[in-house]
């Protein structure tokens, strides 16, 4: 008997071909979303950039300034703290300390986006090499400078 000349066979066969569409469909959305993959993955190619953002930029340390706050802070006040201080937080990058910890600074691909593509391709169109200033004040916006005190320091990668 084969499946497909019977008729009471049809609604399966369909079911069948339509969850190998679904699965095929998510295999190759998949493979086309680019990740974050940390800065340290960014220094063998970018060996001068990276050595002076970690060694001039505060953004590179956040982390530290989490960590600080964090026993004072209730979850969800921790949680706003990650959208700026940590890379890709509800982006598919950071999820916590113990998870991504190559995540838990504000890292290159903050500004310019995940670098699992342009790691695995070196191709300079894979990668955001100019971010725009809306890349910049999502978080250096007038109501964080009103309510932090600081400068802001658009373009401040020290690179």
């Amino acid at each position: 008997m084969m499946l497909y000349s019977s008729s009471k066979n049809l609604p399966i066969l369909s079911f069948i071909c339509m969850i190998f569409l679904i699965f095929a469909y998510d295999l190759s959305f998949a493979a086309d979303q680019k990740t974050y993959i940390g800065s340290k993955n960014c220094a063998p190619c970018h060996e001068d950039q990276y050595n002076s953002f970690m060694k001039h930029s505060k953004k590179a340390h956040s982390w530290n300034s989490v960590a600080i706050m964090k026993p004072k802070l209730k979850e969800h006040e921790l949680k706003k703290c990650y959208e700026c201080h940590t890379t890709g937080y509800n982006k598919g990058g950071f999820k916590s300390i113990e998870s991504t910890p190559d995540l838990a600074d504000v890292g290159c691909e903050t500004c310019h986006g995940p670098g699992s593509e342009h790691a695995e391709n070196q191709d300079p169109q894979s990668i955001n090499r100019k971010p725009a200033v809306e890349t910049c004040t999502a978080c250096h916006s007038s109501e964080r400078i009103q309510d932090f005190k600081f400068k802001p320091l658009i373009f401040s990668g020290a690179h």
